[in-house]
């Protein structure tokens, strides 16, 4: 059982007051509550991200641009060392489901059970069943190969019983003919979306993943799409077409159009299951300093304008675009939950299994792969996102982190989240090449 304090220093257990979910929170965003980190305690690096830690950064902390040294500071992985390990809060359980992968990114769980893998750098969807005795998968197959920086997977129909997985190449969305259980496809692929505006690895942005989530009726999919740079302006660059977008189509390709826009790179996407709503996980521009703009995960309004490249943050315009687009400054929706800038935010999944306690029912897990643009590094951690009745609180927690040496060394970096058929929550990690299962064992 988690305990919360009070500034008046009375300690309860959250159970015995409000409905725990309510109480947890209500608590931690009461203003001056000791539990969250407010104002340029807010801003974090890897040395104080600790498991519980509740941040909430607003508008009114973003600093001035060019406060501080735009830096490269990339991280040059390193071997997990020998007493290194993921920590998270107490009650709960790290341990390694599967090692020795090549670059698993996405995570998700198929209607039977089955985790499905990206494999994106040698282009392939790994399938695996089970937990065997030692805790690893006790069965991993590939499911199909030969695709182009593969990210987002899908089921299609939404529900108990698929007849398609889809899958989001860099520059286009294919389909796999697919029943419950199939560890290989039932037929071909086919070509659903061909032309997606893909690839470019560039540092600071040629974003290439595309994530993939139907609606729940299944009329509609959704396809995140990155921006090709940093901050090209649409308007005198054709490579930024249908880019920075969330992009929204039919199950079979047809009606391509842009559902929001102005989203720099919204790596990951979910619907949150109990009102179907669209969610997204986004990694904001660089070079404005340490801790401008903020990274963030926020609903997605149809037809909403997010800012890139002209504005960031709600009306706040880019200084390298000085007075392009006035017309847009009050359009500018302003997130829900705003992050450590140049986190790295990618794959987020809501948690609807049972096996955590119950307060987490409905909250956002998200994984943040960690900075390159900043002098401390941040980021290397999964993060929680409290929801109450659909709605963002502002605030975030520390969940699970330790991926960074004291020294400052990385050895392992978040990329998806997925909860497992019995609740447990999977992380790929692209820095040791494993999967992480993080389980809930009870009270300490």
């Amino acid at each position: 059982m988690r305990y919360l304090t009070w500034n008046k220093g009375l300690t309860f257990l959250a159970i015995l007051v409000l409905p725990v979910a309510a109480f947890r929170w209500k608590i931690a965003t009461v203003a001056g509550a000791d539990d969250v980190q407010r104002g340029a305690a807010a801003f974090s690096d890897y040395k104080t991200e600790k498991p519980g830690t509740i941040r909430q950064i607003t508008v009114e902390d973003l600093p001035q641009p060019f406060a501080t040294k735009s830096v490269d500071n990339g991280p040059q992985v390193v071997p997990r060392p020998t007493n290194a390990w993921p920590q998270t809060l107490p009650g709960f359980k790290v341990a390694q489901y599967a090692t020795d992968l090549d670059n698993p990114r996405e995570l998700r769980t198929a209607p039977n059970g089955d985790l499905f893998v990206a494999e994106s750098d040698p282009g392939r969807i790994l399938v695996m069943r089970g937990v065997g005795q030692d805790g690893r998968a006790a069965t991993t197959s590939v499911f199909a190969s030969g695709l182009v920086l593969p990210f987002g997977i899908a089921f299609y129909p939404p529900g108990p019983d698929p007849n398609y997985v889809y899958v989001a190449n860099t520059d286009s969305v294919v389909r796999f003919p697919y029943r419950n259980g199939d560890l290989k496809p039932a037929g071909s692929a086919e070509v659903v979306v061909k032309q997606l505006p893909g690839f470019g690895r560039l540092r600071g942005g040629g974003h290439w993943t595309r994530d993939l989530a139907f609606t729940p009726d299944g009329k509609k999919l959704f396809i995140s799409v990155g921006s090709h740079s940093n901050l090209d302006d649409p308007d005198t660059h054709p490579a930024e077409y249908h880019r920075a977008n969330i992009l929204e189509t039919n199950p079979d390709g047809s009606d391509l159009r842009v559902y929001a826009w102005g989203i720099r790179n919204p790596v990951g996407i979910a619907i949150d299951p109990s009102d179907g709503e669209l969610w997204t996980s986004v990694n904001e521009r660089d070079a404005l300093g340490n801790n401008l703009p903020p990274d963030y995960i926020t609903h997605v309004q149809e037809g909403g304008f997010y800012g890139w490249p002209w504005y960031y943050t709600g009306p706040h315009q880019d200084p390298r675009l000085p007075g392009k687009h006035p017309e847009l400054k009050d359009k500018v929706i302003v997130p829900d939950v705003l992050l450590q800038p140049h986190n790295a935010s990618l794959q987020l999944a809501f948690y609807e299994g049972t096996q955590f306690p119950s307060q987490y029912r409905g909250d956002i897990f998200a994984a943040e792969h960690g900075s390159w643009n900043k002098a401390v590094r941040t980021g290397y951690e999964v993060i929680l996102v409290p929801l109450q009745n659909g709605h963002a609180t502002g605030a975030y927690e520390d969940f699970m982190t330790g991926f960074v040496t004291p020294e400052g060394d990385v050895w392992g970096r978040p990329v998806g989240v997925a909860v497992s058929s019995d609740g447990s929550l999977m992380v790929s990690d692209d820095g040791s090449n494993t999967i992480w299962r993080v389980s809930y064992i009870g009270r300490n």
